[in-house]
């Protein structure tokens, strides 16, 4: 073999060693290339699958911005109530106050409460001398209404029915139809309150009631003698108007804190009582406003149990006392040509030595302004407002002193026997 054949071999074997070492490349290549072919798909999803997320985010934020200026405005106030009706509980869950209402029929009602209390009942005539300027003295008679508060004899009624206890006789007409002679055994006109008594016979007393307990608009039945005995033990029934009313009953005087009733009250009703549902004194009829229908007064039963328990505990009646000398504020002033740091009010002119008042440092120049939570306005009120307390209350009094108010606590005493 020439040199040139072991060339042309040499030649061949550099060619065919090429091709191997290009075949491995371009595996090589070709591996690499499709090895780099994976990465890049893969990161192409990747992209792909971030541009729809937060293509979702967008739009669930967008929704939710859409939805709530339609819930919080567009709805309440364009379509809620005007296209389409509210849905339930929108405005938040009902809170309704319950209030049972029994139904009952009231004439049935009136005929069982007239039914118990017609025997505690009783008619009331006065005989009295009044002197006439023209024709001299002469004799005159009253009719009224009371009611029996104990069985040994004891009734309540009004101070005016008994003339304010200037008459020469009294009479008591009871439920059997015999009439009684009365003794007036107490009476004040500033609470227009009297109390009588009769003697052998035994009375049905009527049950009381609590008027501090008083609501408008409970049934309120009348019973009393309009206009004469010949109309005796009329009944009438309404309702209760109002409470803690205030009518005048003379010149610069009221009574205060009385029942306001609707069912009829006339004279001749006066001192009769006024009942609650249960057939329950509550109170003590005593006017009626001429210019107006449907405006009877009637006394608080509270204002008169401490002077009735007294009579059947004790067979008298003796107030309570602060034991001052006072006089109202628009008095004094007017009388003494000054001005008071307060406009109504009671001034305390002089306090009794050992008096309840003196007991509790109440002094001179003082203005009593309130007993308790009550105002007080007058000396006819602050009296009046005594009657509800018995011997050994005690009670707050608030007190104007050198333009400070204060508190005072006295203990109230029965009116000593010999003032």
């Amino acid at each position: 073999m020439d040199l040139q054949d072991e060339k042309k071999i040499c030649d061949e074997k550099e060619e065919v060693m090429a091709e191997i070492a290009t075949d491995r490349f371009d595996g090589e290549e070709k591996i690499s290339t499709i090895s780099t072919g994976i990465s890049v798909g893969s990161k192409e999803k990747f992209q792909k699958k971030k541009k729809i997320n937060g293509s979702l985010v967008i739009t669930a934020l967008i929704s939710a911005l859409i939805g709530g200026v339609l819930s919080s405005y567009i709805f309440p106030v364009y379509i809620f109530g005007n296209l389409i009706p509210y849905p339930d509980n929108y405005f938040g869950r009902d809170v309704k106050q319950v209030i049972n209402v029994e139904p009952q029929k009231t004439e049935f009602l009136v005929s069982a409460v007239a039914k118990k209390a017609m025997p505690s009942v009783v008619g009331i005539t006065t005989e009295s001398m009044q002197q006439d300027f023209f024709f001299g003295a002469r004799r005159s008679s009253n009719v009224g209404t009371g009611v029996v508060v104990d069985a040994k004899g004891y009734i309540l009624t009004n101070s005016h029915v008994v003339n304010n206890g200037n008459v020469e006789v009294v009479n008591v007409l009871l439920h059997d139809g015999t009439s009684k002679e009365a003794k007036i055994l107490w009476n004040d006109p500033n609470i227009d309150l009297a109390v009588l008594k009769v003697d052998g016979v035994k009375l049905v007393p009527a049950d009381l009631g609590d008027s501090d307990k008083l609501e408008v608009g409970e049934i309120a039945i009348a019973i009393g003698n309009p206009l004469g005995m010949q109309f005796e033990r009329t009944v009438t029934s309404g309702i209760i108007s109002g409470l803690g009313r205030s009518i005048g009953v003379g010149y610069n005087e009221t009574i205060e804190n009385l029942i306001q009733t609707d069912a009829s009250i006339n004279p001749g009703n006066s001192g009769g009582p006024l009942l609650n549902a249960k057939g329950e004194v509550i109170g003590i009829n005593t006017a009626k406003i001429q210019s107006g229908e449907g405006l009877g007064f009637a006394i608080p039963i509270n204002m008169a149990k401490p002077i009735v328990d007294q009579f059947i505990e004790k067979g008298e009646f003796r107030k309570v006392y602060l034991g001052i000398k006072g006089v109202n504020v628009d008095v004094f002033e007017k009388s003494m040509g000054t001005k008071l740091s307060v406009e109504k009010g009671v001034y305390v002119v002089e306090v009794s030595k050992n008096s309840p008042a003196s007991r509790a440092d109440l002094r001179s120049g003082d203005i009593i302004v309130a007993i308790e939570d009550k105002e007080i306005a007058s000396m006819s009120q602050l009296v009046r407002n005594l009657y509800q307390y018995r011997p050994g209350d005690k009670i707050v009094l608030k007190v104007m002193r050198n333009g400070e108010k204060i508190s005072l606590k006295v203990e109230l005493a029965q009116v000593p026997k010999n003032d």
